[in-house]
């Protein structure tokens, strides 16, 4: 268990029920592995909002809103589109680098996995986009490393909310709509 699931662990115990997913579909569609502390933080919580902010992806969400393979094809094209009118990242000068979204927010912040040429899964990064402007951040720890530090306040970005986290932590698996 990776130390970002362990701090989620402390901070919020799963429900009881994990979710079984069969990735092999969702990782052919998607045209990569994806890593494995977000694999298992979709078998412990699914997908799910913390802090009534942050909406975690999960493949075949029971809240169609929240599903990470449509979310992540739209997500390409519109970026493809964008940046024919604004700069990329310089974290995506790389040829064959790509970024893949895992988490939003309520206000429309999109929560991104770095991918590399490369670079193994379990070694992606973490990316952050504003809303509604072309500011990115860049954030050197796994999916779970950046919610747990983000929930417990050792990480802050510039992006996100200053409503974010919350003092007392809420958290909610989605469900159907």
């Amino acid at each position: 268990m990776t130390n970002g699931l362990a701090r989620l662990l402390e901070i919020n115990p799963p429900p009881s029920e994990p979710r079984h997913k069969e990735w092999g579909e969702v990782e052919r569609v998607l045209e990569v592995e994806l890593p494995a502390d977000y694999k298992e933080f979709i078998r412990l919580y699914g997908g799910s909002n913390w802090d009534d902010y942050v909406y975690v992806l999960e493949p075949a969400c029971p809240n169609e809103n929240y599903d990470l393979v449509h979310r992540a094809r739209n997500q390409a094209e519109d970026l493809e589109g964008l940046w024919e009118f604004e700069k990329k990242p310089a974290e995506l000068a790389v040829a064959g680098s790509r970024v893949i979204p895992w988490a939003t927010t309520d206000n429309g912040e999109c929560l991104y996995w770095l991918v590399l040429p490369g670079r193994e899964p379990d070694e992606w990064t973490v990316m952050v986009n504003e809303a509604r402007g072309e500011r990115w951040e860049y954030f050197p720890v796994s999916c779970t490393q950046f919610l747990a530090s983000s929930l417990d306040g050792e990480l802050q970005s510039a992006i996100l909310s200053s409503l974010f986290p919350r003092s007392v932590h809420e958290f909610r698996r989605l469900g159907a709509v």
